[in-house]
């Protein structure tokens, strides 16, 4: 099989969708690999490093566009991209269909196959290709809040940790997944007093037993969530549906309740968000104001920390590539039902329930297709 590996174009996308030593394999078992002139510079992969293990490294994304039958990248096609997608060639990454109409029509009208980082799902329900970049995201929710709360950045002025007789920062995040548990642990770590919520009891009952004590952990609801934020330094939404907008748990009006300076990091921006005033940003230009409340809502937040993210990224993905590389990704995904769950589009269809919900279009059941 082709493989290609474009250069990510997203604003200040550093990561890259294989490491050297995924191209290696790749290319030691008969597969050949085309990779886009610079496109590891970010990270710190040279042309070099690509070429000693096999790679094809070519100048322009038309000649990747135009020769490969998988395509593998880190986010979603932008508008240019698109329009070199070919009718059924597969494409395999983080989509995040359900936070944008206008892509996920475009996308399907080209006649591609999107298969979705975000939507794989083992048999236990975890999500293997989500849980290295909500890890990332999670800590770096925590690390640009606490740099957001400095007052030469707009902020409260409020130390995290607090010092001796000085009361440590309230750091509040919405949703115990693997996002809030991680922005909750390095709250905690910096000594802040953290509350997390969910609605999943067996969840909380997790969390209280791994977290310290100055976690608490709360049932999630829209009383608890308004008794809590005035005196909330940092929010985090850490809210995830698979494949399915974000639910918007803190509205426009409960922005009143915070205090002026006080800090939200909505995570969930990939999927619309769950607080009402979100908007996607960029690591230039990461944050805005309203109602004086900092949002920093950045859509590719590990993107920041290109290195670990890309070798974290692609421990994951790899084993799912080479499936599909081995196989073909029709009989990858009928062979492996985790797999399948990340169809999202596939010969002009909507194949993944979430997605479809979101924008009101039709769903097909993916194996009516394929089989």
């Amino acid at each position: 099989m082709v493989i290609g590996v474009p250069k990510e174009i997203k604003t200040q996308e550093n990561r890259i969708a294989l490491t050297p030593f995924g191209v290696e394999h790749l290319t030691r078992l008969g597969h050949r690999v085309l990779l886009e002139h610079n496109g590891g510079a970010g990270c710190g992969f040279l042309d070099e490093d690509y070429q000693q293990v096999g790679a094809e490294v070519v100048d322009s994304p038309e000649e990747i566009f135009r020769a490969s039958e998988l395509i593998v990248k880190v986010k979603e096609p932008q508008p240019s991209e698109i329009a070199m997608v070919q009718e059924g060639q597969v494409m395999f990454t983080y989509f995040h269909f359900a936070a944008e109409r206008e892509l996920t029509e475009n996308f399907r009208d080209t006649g591609a196959t999107a298969i979705a980082y975000e939507t794989v799902q083992t048999s236990n329900g975890e999500l293997p290709l989500l849980m290295p970049m909500s890890e990332v995201a999670g800590r770096m929710a925590i690390q640009e809040g606490a740099r957001m709360l400095e007052m030469n950045n707009g902020g409260r002025g409020v130390l995290l940790g607090g010092v001796p007789g000085v009361e440590p920062a309230t750091v509040t995040v919405i949703g115990g997944g693997v996002v809030g548990m991680n922005a909750a642990k390095i709250a905690a770590g910096m000594g802040a007093n953290v509350y997390i919520l969910d609605v999943d009891i067996e969840r909380l009952r997790y969390l209280d037993d791994i977290m310290p004590k100055n976690v608490t952990t709360l049932y999630s609801d829209p009383v608890t969530i308004r008794e809590l934020l005035p005196r909330t330094d940092l929010l985090v939404g850490a809210v995830l549906v698979v494949g399915a907008k974000a639910p918007k748990l803190v509205t426009r009006d409960m922005l009143q309740l915070m205090q002026k300076g006080s800090v939200i990091v909505d995570v969930a921006v990939d999927q619309g968000g769950c607080v009402e005033t979100c908007r996607p940003t960029t690591h230039e230009d990461p944050t805005f104001i309203v109602d004086g409340v900092i949002h920093y809502c950045v859509s590719n937040m590990p993107g920041a920390v290109p290195n670990t993210s890309t070798r974290a990224l692609t421990n994951s993905t790899y084993p799912y590539v080479e499936k599909i590389a081995r196989q073909g990704a029709e009989q990858a995904m009928l062979n492996d039902h985790s797999l399948l769950f990340g169809l999202n589009t596939y010969q002009r269809h909507i194949t993944h329930r979430g997605v479809a919900e979101a924008f009101g279009l039709e769903y097909v059941e993916p194996l009516s297709l394929l089989s």
